[in-house]
């Protein structure tokens, strides 16, 4: 969908983002409704870094496929979440497919890639911001929201983002436990900095398929870029080659378990300089990223 010479390319092909997983989430499920179709038709409590990492393929496909790539995946997403519908706690019913609901999540992915882009990559003028918010309308439309339901501008979206914040969440019983359960497992090693036979492990943990699958996390998202892509002008810094093909529960004619509306995972709440970095595990710490 998108260029080496993109916005999205430079900004969303920083793996630093993912630690800001943590803080997407919690943001996205803020909303009630949201909150509600992710504990109802989510394997995150079965399989948290499975789904994270289905997540991560689907999303990564889109927008950094070529375009036959990307347009397989956007139709599959829209097939899952045809499937996805309910009432929350109070019984107001939901649909994942509502361009309200997929605005909101897609928008907390906009606001965390930006803050965690620049809290520890660096500073882009408001025209670069402006320009990645148009770049990020187009991919919102490969995520089934009409272009005419999202902010008009980056100026539009900032008031939109403000007024979610003061008055359009709430936080419910599903907010509480989607939050608990997803940011608070096992932390992947690569994730959280680790090397060696320690990734995936916290303590004597049983090294789980699913942890084993967390701990491979590191390597299997850099496809679509590797290392720091915007400031390396090295081979590592082009894309790793083809995408690998399509999950089984986005193949044509799957029934298989959808997960939340779409979460590209990225984003962390803004820091003073110099300050340790937070784990993207609730109550964790961790070192800054070097620059």
């Amino acid at each position: 969908m998108f260029g080496p010479g993109s916005l999205t390319w430079r900004v969303n092909g920083e793996a630093v983002l993912l630690l800001g997983g943590g803080r997407a989430l919690i943001l996205q499920v803020a909303h009630p409704k949201v909150a509600a179709g992710v504990a109802e038709f989510s394997g995150y409590r079965e399989d948290p870094w499975g789904r994270l990492y289905r997540t991560l393929e689907v999303t990564l496909r889109i927008a950094f496929g070529d375009s036959e790539t990307s347009r397989a995946a956007s139709e599959g997403l829209r097939r899952i979440h045809e499937r996805v519908a309910g009432t929350d706690d109070r019984r107001e019913p939901y649909r994942a497919l509502d361009p309200d609901l997929l605005l909101w999540v897609h928008a907390t992915l906009i606001d965390t890639s930006l803050t965690i882009y620049e809290r520890y990559v660096g500073e882009l003028t408001p025209r670069a911001q402006s320009l990645y918010y148009e770049e990020m309308k187009t991919l919102g439309e490969a995520y089934s929201i009409p272009r005419d339901a999202m902010p008009a501008d980056h100026a539009a979206f900032r008031r939109y983002w403000a007024s979610m914040l003061a008055d359009g969440l709430r936080v419910t019983e599903a907010t509480r436990e989607v939050a608990t359960r997803s940011c608070d497992p096992i932390c992947p090693g690569r994730l959280a900095g680790n090397r060696g036979d320690q990734a995936g492990h916290r303590g004597n943990a049983p090294r789980t398929p699913a942890r084993r699958d967390g701990a491979r996390l590191g390597t299997r998202t850099r496809a679509p870029a590797r290392g720091l892509a915007a400031r390396d002008p090295s081979p590592d810094a082009r894309p790793a080659g083809p995408l690998s093909p399509l999950p089984p529960a986005l193949a044509p004619g799957s029934s298989g378990r959808p997960d939340s509306l779409p979460s590209p995972v990225p984003g962390m709440p803004r820091a003073t300089a110099g300050s340790p970095a937070p784990s993207p595990c609730a109550g964790g710490g961790g070192s800054r990223p070097p620059r």
